[in-house]
């Protein structure tokens, strides 16, 4: 039996509500008022595509020491559309950050809104195959939108993540079916930063209408699944109740179509068929057939069925735990200066050279990536960073640290400042001194958190983030932050 054998996700805490975007647009898009309802997940302006796959992960991985919990993994699959790097790899960079094992598989798969799907079927593949016995895929979405477009009001961030192989699987793979078109309906060009989209009624007539139940008869027929035994129809589709009607179209019931998530999340790209299977996974009971299909140049038609090893699974965060963590919204101003579409007057202060050394990147990418400390093993003392002689001064035992990841220990604030003098993109900066249970201390900044809302003894987690961009050079630098929960 191979299959999914556990899942996770994230959607940032921010939450923008649509009708503060029809507000501030109403000058210019009258027509936007009738559009404006429920809200779209908003990443934070040091999130993107890679710490929301971290975060997906990292919910879909529980674990107390990731460097021994997560061990065998033994591949990462990464895909999206906006990834941050076009040559270099960032499967490798979430690989990294969740402490996984170094000789381990990575790809990107990326360049449509199958990618998600795809890179799903090629992880179920490569265990067929006998390749990887546990890999990992991740899938998370950051897109730009032009202001008062119809995209702003529809796309939102998230991501989602699976584990697929032999072994405790909660729902199993009963079989797949592709096909590949070059129909156009929508596109984004080398140095682009907004899609493209065509004409709607030709996309739902042509494209949706068409390739979708094709794809859908084709893994029925392979399976020999009839369409009243689907339980859950996943289709991720912008046009309002098509989903329903293709689902008519295929003899699947309509009750049976998945909530596509648009009034609380929006459209997040090539994660989103995954977030809607996550968020099936939350409520599937076993025995259950889930119908997930992708629609992008052609079609993936998944076909699942769950097992009673579900009942078995750790429960993660998931969709409605992420959803229930939400926050409003109402600053579409600090939507723009987030996602660089208006051009804000940084000052002085931020006109600094950021060039990241690639040479200590490397060399103390342990400590800077994955967050690994060290730990003593005469005495028992946890700090970080790892140094040759303990800290502690009734120790100053000599080489004597193994080492140890903080990425996953909850911390406490000691001290902590709000300083409106230095350059942040969401002032006032918050920062302060960490200290973690079992020992370490970490200066840190402190990130999704509001003026006035942390104090001395605040519980914290500590979260993968982008700490700096390097706009001359285009590199994108991480590093750990603080999250008050």
């Amino acid at each position: 039996m191979i299959g999914i054998t556990a899942f996770g996700a994230y959607i940032p805490r921010r939450r923008l509500q649509r009708k503060a975007i029809a507000q501030a647009n109403a000058w210019f898009a009258p027509n936007f008022v009738g559009g404006a309802k429920g809200e779209r997940a908003m990443a934070n302006w040091d999130e993107d595509a890679l710490t929301m796959s971290y975060e997906a992960g990292r919910d879909c991985l529980p674990a107390i020491d990731p460097v021994r919990d997560r061990a065998h993994i033994d591949g990462i699959f990464l895909a999206s559309t906006t990834m941050p790097f076009a040559d270099r790899q960032n499967a490798g960079i979430v690989a990294a950050a969740l402490g996984l094992r170094k000789d381990l598989s990575s790809v990107d798969v990326s360049s449509s809104l199958r990618a998600g799907t795809s890179g799903l079927i090629s992880a179920l593949d490569a265990v067929a195959a006998g390749r990887l016995d546990a890999p990992l895929l991740v899938a998370g979405e950051k897109r730009k939108t032009r202001a008062a477009s119809a995209q702003e009001l529809a796309y939102g961030d998230a991501a989602a993540a699976f584990v697929v192989g032999r072994d405790k699987v909660v729902a199993e793979l009963v079989g797949s079916h592709t096909v590949t078109f070059d129909f156009v309906d929508h596109f984004r060009g080398e140095g682009e930063d907004f899609d493209y989209a065509w004409e709607e009624r030709w996309i739902r007539d042509e494209g949706y209408s068409k390739i979708v139940p094709a794809v859908v008869k084709e893994v029925l027929d392979k399976t020999g699944v009839a369409p009243g035994d689907i339980a859950h129809f996943i289709l991720p589709c912008p046009f309002a109740k098509l989903d329903q009607s293709i689902a008519r179209q295929c003899g699947i019931e309509a009750a049976r179509v998945r909530d596509n998530l648009s009034s609380r999340v929006g459209d997040a790209g090539a994660a989103h068929a995954l977030l809607m299977l996550a968020h099936t996974l939350e409520e599937a009971k076993p025995g259950q057939n889930i119908l997930l299909v992708q629609f992008a140049q052609g079609a993936d038609a998944l076909l699942f069925r769950v097992t009673p090893q579900i009942a078995e699974l750790s429960k993660p965060k998931a969709v409605e735990g992420h959803l229930a963590l939400g926050k409003e919204e109402t600053n579409y101003m600090k939507f723009l200066g987030f996602n660089g579409l208006v051009e804000l007057e940084k000052g002085m202060r931020a006109e600094i050279d950021k060039r990241t050394a690639l040479t200590v990147l490397y060399r103390k990418s342990d400590m800077l990536l994955s967050l690994i400390g060290g730990k003593c093993r005469v005495c028992g003392t946890a700090q970080f960073p790892k140094t040759r002689v303990c800290v502690n001064p009734n120790c100053k035992a000599v080489d004597s640290q193994d080492d140890y990841s903080f990425s996953e220990q909850p911390g406490t604030v000691l001290s902590w400042s709000a300083d409106f003098l230095t350059y942040s993109m969401d002032p006032p900066s918050h920062y302060g001194m960490i200290t973690f249970a079992e020992g370490g201390r970490l200066m840190a900044d402190i990130t999704d958190v509001e003026q006035g809302q942390i104090d001395t003894g605040a519980r914290v987690r500590m979260a993968f983030r982008i700490k700096d961009f390097d706009p001359k050079r285009g590199f994108v630098r991480y590093f750990w932050k603080a999250v008050p929960i």
